[in-house]
């Protein structure tokens, strides 16, 4: 068998002999220790490349899957809202202002109420959570309220800031 390949540049042919003789020049236990290095090597080369990563993308994609799964549910819930405000009617100016005004009335003096115009700016003091998040549903289904913009922070007695929130009124 000829090691010569006439298609192949002479350098690389060269080459090819001078590793062929090479091996040959090893003594028998010297080549089945290179052939061993070699096949260990390659088996290396196949686990890193090919099955290790095959095995992570198995062992996590139920996790993945589940939060998935959940990220879904948790758009569809949002999706149903969303399609549930707009087939609600529209309320009045006048009438979202009453339902923001009553809404913030629950609050107490923890909150202040601004309107002007379509916008109203809810200014809190020590406001819990739970107060908080009554306030902003019964803003958003009494009178048609989306939050614009928050700037609160959260100490040890509540939340403090400004609220603002912009009505769905209709005239």
């Amino acid at each position: 068998m000829s090691t010569a390949n006439p298609g192949a540049p002479p350098a690389l042919a060269s080459l090819r002999q001078q590793a062929g003789a090479w091996w040959e020049a090893r003594a028998p236990r010297e080549r089945q220790a290179l052939g061993a290095v070699v096949i260990v090597l390659g088996l290396f080369v196949v686990w890193s490349a090919l099955i290790a990563p095959a095995l992570l993308t198995v062992r996590e994609a139920p996790a993945r899957l589940d939060r998935l799964d959940a990220q879904l549910q948790q758009m569809q819930r949002v999706a149903t809202e969303s399609a549930a405000l707009r087939s609600v009617a529209p309320v009045s100016g006048a009438q979202a202002s009453l339902a923001l005004k009553a809404a913030s009335d629950r609050l107490g003096e923890r909150g202040r109420l601004t309107l002007q115009g379509e916008r109203a700016s809810l200014v809190l003091t020590g406001v819990d959570t739970d107060s908080l998040r009554a306030w902003l549903q019964e803003a958003r289904s009494g009178a048609r309220a989306r939050p614009v913009e928050a700037q609160l922070q959260r100490g040890p007695q509540g939340y403090s800031g400004t609220l603002s929130v912009t009505l769905g009124a209709t005239p």
